[in-house]
């Protein structure tokens, strides 16, 4: 697992914002995965890992929530460790990382803009698989495809994420503990 032990504060809002960014361009010979789905198409999304975009910008946005260091900082590119690696690692540390601050998940809102394949045939596994990886119910997963229409985009994908993160509440053994 990562060695940037970069811990925050559980102490603060009880509601915080995080946002993601992730692009990956389109290549022969490497499956394509979105969302933690793989998806039939001639080429996959390059990248160190298995270039899952959303999984990637989702994962940012739950860092950037919690003011931890960012995907890249975590998993470098430059680290043959993480080479070919299931983006669903790096999710689950965010995840982690987003529990350990003391906040869960209350929703998701993803924005996907590729010209190729078309999302809407799967929008329903891929919101699926990303509520089970992030714990919430499927109707808390937002999910939007558009083509980058005049963009000059068409041999890439690109994934924009919101996530809104609620405090946990404190069990009374927790507080207790705190006190001592």
């Amino acid at each position: 697992m990562p060695t940037t032990n970069d811990r925050r504060p559980t102490t603060g809002p009880s509601t915080r914002i995080g946002y993601g960014f992730d692009s990956h361009e389109f290549q022969p010979g490497i499956p394509l995965k979105i969302g933690g789905i793989a998806l039939a198409h001639d080429k996959g999304l390059g990248g160190h890992s298995d270039g899952d975009v959303l999984l990637h910008a989702i994962t940012d946005a739950l860092l950037g929530a919690v003011a931890a260091p960012d995907i890249g900082a975590l998993f470098p590119p430059s680290d043959p460790k993480w080479k070919g690696a299931d983006s669903v690692v790096f999710l689950r540390e965010a995840l982690k990382r987003v529990r350990d601050a003391g906040y869960g998940v209350a929703n998701m809102d993803a924005s996907l803009i590729l010209a190729a394949p078309k999302i809407g045939p799967h929008a329903v596994a891929i919101r699926t698989r990303v509520s089970q990886l992030l714990g919430v119910q499927a109707d808390c997963v937002g999910l939007k495809a558009k083509t980058p229409e005049g963009l000059s985009l068409d041999n890439a994908a690109v994934a924009h994420v919101v996530v809104l993160l609620e405090k946990l509440a404190t069990s009374k053994k927790t507080r207790k503990k705190k006190r001592s």
